[in-house]
């Protein structure tokens, strides 16, 4: 897809499905980095009484490393991504996964919702993606979409939502790129197969990420990270603790110029 076409895409529907863009051993190897992230998630989630609607999900998969960290080196679609920032700098704003099984399991992402809590309009403040880990399909929950919500504040009554909004519908391996305004929503899995996906987002540099994840990583590993690794992980667009941190030629500080 041509660039135009991708900005005419997300002008007009708000998401855009590309086809089959990860490679099978990579896309077997997320799939195995989930199920053990997925665990590890969720034996915190009980001991910390967060279990309400949250089977099957798991966040700042990133931590994790490993495959994941091998998605942000690779960083599909990558172009499409800077173009829809307006041609800017990007962050990491969180990276989820979510394992839609059998009907009678539920969790919150089948709720209709976006992912930014404050409508921004034609400010492109976010940007959610959908990589789909097996076929998406709408009998096992495909995602639904109501095109064209991203240009309404006001969230659309379940009913008018289901009247309109349409299933993405494609082969594992592809990834939805959608604009954050956009309403949504998890299918339900009417098979007896897990059905995967992760959702990392991404946002303005100085838009606040849901985690720190340069100060989780550590301020010591920059030099082992790629430069967009580095950008992603939120390096270039740290806040100063002290004046001694403020106090910086343009090449030193924290947060470097360009950033928005």
């Amino acid at each position: 897809m041509d660039l135009d076409t991708f900005r005419s895409e997300m002008d007009t529907k708000g998401w855009v499905i590309f086809n089959e863009v990860l490679e099978d051993d990579f896309r077997e190897e997320l799939i195995k980095a989930q199920d053990i992230a997925t665990e590890e998630c969720r034996q915190i989630q009980i001991k910390n009484g967060v279990v309400n609607r949250t089977a099957g999900t798991s966040h700042h998969l990133v931590v994790f490393e490993g495959a994941f960290m091998k998605f942000l080196e690779q960083m599909p679609l990558h172009e499409y991504m800077t173009a829809y920032f307006d041609n800017g700098p990007y962050i990491l704003n969180s990276f989820g996964g979510v394992m839609n099984f059998k009907a009678e399991t539920s969790s919150y992402v089948g709720n209709v919702h976006r992912d930014i809590r404050t409508w921004s309009g034609d400010l492109h403040l976010m940007l959610n993606m959908l990589v789909m880990l097996d076929d998406f399909t709408p009998e096992n929950g495909a995602t639904w979409f109501m095109s064209g919500s991203h240009k309404y504040a006001e969230k659309p009554s379940d009913e008018q939502f289901f009247a309109v909004a349409e299933q993405a519908v494609a082969k594992k391996g592809s990834i939805v790129l959608f604009n954050s305004n956009v309403w949504h929503a998890a299918g339900t899995n009417q098979t007896d197969q897990i059905r995967r996906g992760l959702t990392p987002m991404f946002t303005k540099p100085f838009f606040k990420p849901q985690f720190d994840y340069s100060r989780y990583f550590g301020y010591e590993r920059t030099a082992t990270f790629s430069p967009l690794v580095k950008q992603l992980l939120g390096y270039n667009s740290r806040v100063p603790a002290d004046l001694d941190e403020w106090y910086q030629v343009p090449e030193k500080r924290l947060y470097i110029p360009g950033q928005g």
